[in-house]
């Protein structure tokens, strides 16, 4: 049996890996990697089995993760933002020869560390990264509609809500900061592009979207998430593009407008003779308005759904696919946290083993992934009253509109 560590294991999706990895038989021992030892040790407790300890673990030290990561059979790292930590860390686990996987949702960064792969490839390792929902679920879905369900693919779209997690802490608003403040790739007519969150070329590419269990007529905005650059390296398609949003709509518009206003700045201000960080004011204020909202809005409790959308052509006549994961009672810690402990199950089985650093559709078998979710992804059991239809749900459009909803 193996033994795991992992990093930021008690966060919000770090602890959701953990209990997902402690209940696996194939772990002989879970560690978490974290900072935060009470809060490690209270997630300890709250597991109950004696094959889940802890050790401490500073990201932006690389000896520090080399200590806590020794001996371990696979990494996975949930330690975010990833644009602040991801290299340090992913350097220090090729240094110690060690098997990775990462929920990297940060495109820019994601940029660097595929630059990475000659090292990792050097030191015999696999470091599968952006293996969460969006992306990581998100690819290898479009990568299972690509290749089996579609000739020809014309698009794949990507689109994602969720909201009313328990709790929301800093590194979660500077993550959505960076989204509205970097440029944003789409792939666009065979091309990859950059548009920007706040100006024409992104404001064009706003919409909305009806998602199942969620809500219908949410509106989204361009994200930039990896797949739009890492999907047309490996797929034939002439267009992929992600767009999100966070729950409540008056939650995320509060999140977008301060930072449209110029507060996720980090030039201190002069304020009465007080030196002020608008990141850190604006952080404060949307921490303690997000209660507020919830409680105005009547938002009940955790919500999500992650939708691919795959159009093209099968038999030579216009086909789409639609993959949701659904869930009224999980959110993004369950989200990303359960494909992530995913991975590095398949890792440890032996269904991931080519060498380098690689996003999930270069190396993982979207029929492998496929076979899994039952089993360890636990979303809302289905139901066919409606909205309440929860789970992974598939729907296929045909050219006369006419829609089928399929089993997975």
């Amino acid at each position: 049996m193996a033994q795991v560590i992992v990093l930021g294991g008690s966060g919000a999706v770090g602890s959701v890996a953990v209990k997902t990895l402690a209940a696996q038989d194939m772990f002989s021992s879970v560690l978490i990697g974290d900072m935060n030892m009470d809060r490690a040790k209270d997630l300890i407790r709250e597991i109950g089995s004696d094959k889940v300890s802890a050790v401490p673990m500073d990201a932006t030290d690389p000896g520090s993760i080399r200590n806590a990561i020794a001996g371990t059979d696979i990494v996975l790292n949930c330690v975010g933002p990833f644009y602040l930590t991801v290299k340090t860390i992913l350097g220090a686990v090729i240094d110690s020869r060690i098997n990775y996987v990462d929920i990297c949702d940060d495109v820019d960064v994601t940029l660097d560390i595929l630059g990475m792969d000659e090292d990792a490839k050097k030191a015999g390792i696999t470091a599968l990264i952006g293996m969460g929902s969006s992306p990581g679920a998100t690819n290898l879905l479009a990568r299972l509609a690509h290749d089996t369900l579609l000739d020809e693919t014309e698009s794949i779209d990507i689109f994602h809500t969720h909201g009313g997690e328990a709790v929301e802490g800093e590194g979660v608003i500077a993550h959505r900061f960076h989204c509205m403040s970097i440029d944003i790739p789409m792939f666009l007519d065979g091309k990859l592009t950059y548009v920007k969150y706040f100006e024409e070329d992104g404001i064009a590419l706003r919409q909305t979207f009806d998602f199942p269990v969620v809500g219908r007529d949410i509106p989204l905005y361009p994200y930039p998430h990896p797949e739009q650059v890492t999907l047309p390296r490996y797929l034939n398609v002439k267009r992929v593009t992600n767009k999100g949003s966070v729950l409540p709509n008056e939650y995320y518009n509060l999140t977008r407008d301060l930072c449209g206003l110029g507060l996720s700045g980090t030039e201190p201000l002069d304020v009465k003779g007080s030196r002020v960080i608008p990141y850190d004011f604006a952080v404060a204020f949307i921490l303690r308005q997000r209660e507020r909202i919830l409680r105005q809005t009547g938002f009940e409790g955790p919500c999500g759904c992650c939708s691919v959308v795959a159009k093209g052509k099968k038999d030579g006549v216009y086909q789409e696919y639609r993959f949701h994961m659904a869930s009224k009672s999980q959110a993004l810690g369950e989200g990303t946290g359960i494909p992530a402990a995913m991975g590095v199950i398949l890792m440890q089985q032996g269904k991931i083993g080519t060498k380098g650093v690689l996003p999930p559709e270069a190396c993982v078998d979207p029929l492998d992934f496929v076979s899994l979710i039952s089993k360890v992804m636990k979303l809302d059991e289905k139901k066919e009253d409606g909205d309440s239809f929860g789970g992974v749900i598939v729907e296929s459009i045909d050219h006369t509109g006419v829609i089928t909803k399929l089993d997975i």
